[in-house]
């Protein structure tokens, strides 16, 4: 059973309110337009760290992290991407991958709108949980968290963090 933080789009903001999620994780994932590495060395520092770069993300991030990253958790097959779409409108690099070879989980960021559906279609369930910097038009900075037991998803929390001032 693994505790996951999921989280995206910081533009380089980090805090202690998200340490301190990311501190009752197993492992923490990142979805992208992450900014800053200062915000996941930070989170590398406390927990298992999985991510991918963004469109706002540099030369740095982009070789430290891949633009899709595909593994098994447990018994599920999950795919991170930043720009992915979501069910019926997936970004048409990955379309004929997502539908031939459906992960379980398939996360993605970029519109900082958090949004969780199963894709009935594809039979996965797709996450985006909105953005967790202050940088953007969201009102409410946003993170997902799950667990991970065996082939299931399970106990999923949407946390609020703040209103962006």
């Amino acid at each position: 059973m693994k505790k996951i933080l999921l989280l995206s789009d910081t533009h380089s903001h980090i805090d202690d309110t998200i340490l301190k999620y990311v501190d009752q994780a197993d492992e923490v994932w990142h979805a992208g337009d992450i900014g800053d590495l200062m915000v996941t060395d930070s989170i590398k520092k406390q927990k298992k760290l999985r991510a991918v770069y963004g469109n706002i993300d540099d030369d740095k991030a982009r070789l430290e992290f891949p633009l899709h990253n595909r593994f098994m958790c447990e018994g599920v097959d999950v795919w991170i991407t930043h720009i992915g779409g979501y069910p019926g409108k997936y970004n048409p690099n990955i379309k004929t991958e997502i539908t031939t070879n459906p992960p379980k989980l398939f996360i993605c960021g970029h519109s900082h709108i958090l949004k969780v559906m199963f894709d009935k279609k594809n039979n996965f369930l797709h996450m985006n949980p909105g953005a967790a910097g202050k940088s953007g038009f969201h009102q409410v900075r946003t993170m997902l968290r799950f667990v991970i037991d065996g082939e299931k998803i399970k106990d999923l929390e949407i946390i609020e963090i703040e209103k962006k001032v």
